[in-house]
């Protein structure tokens, strides 16, 4: 997308060169794998910030914006494609991520259900009105993170440090961030970092695709929400009232289902095929070695 006319002339941006020298080692800097991963880290986060909590379609719009920004950052910035976030096949990789994570999120309710931790009510809310605003607030919040841990953080590290240091660093970093939801506390940071931080990053190691991970993200958050469960600690509007009887350990407490055992051991049972299937088909990227 006009890299011709890039390569043949000075385009003004600062990131190859200028009139003293010094955008040459700017351009150097920016295009470096923690360079580029800053800089988008920077431009998502504040379209996230901005839009997330806005009314209507705003946080869909978010999402739009955010991947615009990430196209940016890799194409002109990274110097590098993003077959990640390509249009084609995105609505197949949608669709099954989005399997993917209903599945997980209404088997691990009903497990935690059976064994006496959940019951749930009908609300009586307004259907459509709460459907609506869990799809659009939970669509921004998918893409958004998703660019920011799985497109930046982990394919910037996972250039540095090989694919495993890249999942073991961003699922951490991931559980780290929820440290400060409501309800939260060691342990749900660390559960967040085994089934969130561990599946989402094998996810993308397999198929190679934000859409694909997004769409996992997306469908298990909204799920959580129409449930009446807290989402990491939050809880907004859903169609049911869920009552929560007994342990912590199997309810996930105030925290809602992410501190629950359940879902920890279903997020690994889950992330190890895809680590498994993703090394087959070459997925996993050994460290980089420095020249000699």
């Amino acid at each position: 997308m006009g890299t011709t006319s890039a390569t043949q002339h000075d385009t003004g941006s600062g990131l190859d060169k200028d009139r003293d020298g010094r955008g040459g080692c700017f351009g150097r800097i920016a295009r470096s794998p923690l360079g580029w991963m800053l800089m988008g880290m920077a431009g998502v986060g504040l379209v996230s910030g901005l839009t997330a909590t806005g009314p209507g379609p705003v946080p869909v719009l978010g999402a739009a914006a955010a991947v615009a920004v990430y196209c940016y950052v890799m194409r002109r910035v990274a110097r590098r494609s993003a077959p990640e976030i390509a249009r084609s096949g995105a609505a197949r990789e949608v669709l099954l991520g989005g399997g993917i994570g209903l599945g997980f999120i209404l088997v691990s309710a009903l497990l935690i259900t059976a064994f006496g931790g959940y019951s749930f009510t009908w609300a009586g809310n307004g259907f459509l009105s709460v459907v609506w605003t869990a799809v659009v607030v939970q669509i921004g919040a998918a893409v958004t993170e998703e660019l920011l841990f799985r497109g930046l953080a982990l394919q910037a590290l996972e250039q540095l440090w090989g694919s495993r240091a890249a999942i073991v660093i961003t699922s951490l970093f991931f559980g780290v961030a929820h440290l400060g939801a409501p309800g939260a506390n060691a342990w749900s940071g660390l559960a967040i970092a085994l089934e969130a931080g561990v599946l989402l990053g094998a996810a993308f190691l397999w198929r190679r695709n934000i859409w694909f991970v997004a769409g996992l993200h997306f469908a298990w958050n909204t799920t959580e929400q129409l449930l009446g469960i807290p989402v990491s600690g939050h809880a907004p509007e859903g169609l049911f009232t869920v009552d929560v009887h007994g342990s912590a350990l199997l309810t996930g407490g105030s925290f809602g289902l992410e501190a629950s055992i359940m879902p920890v051991l279903m997020g690994v049972a889950i992330a190890v095929p895809m680590l498994v299937r993703a090394h087959r088909n070459g997925g996993i990227k050994t460290r980089r070695r420095a020249p000699r």
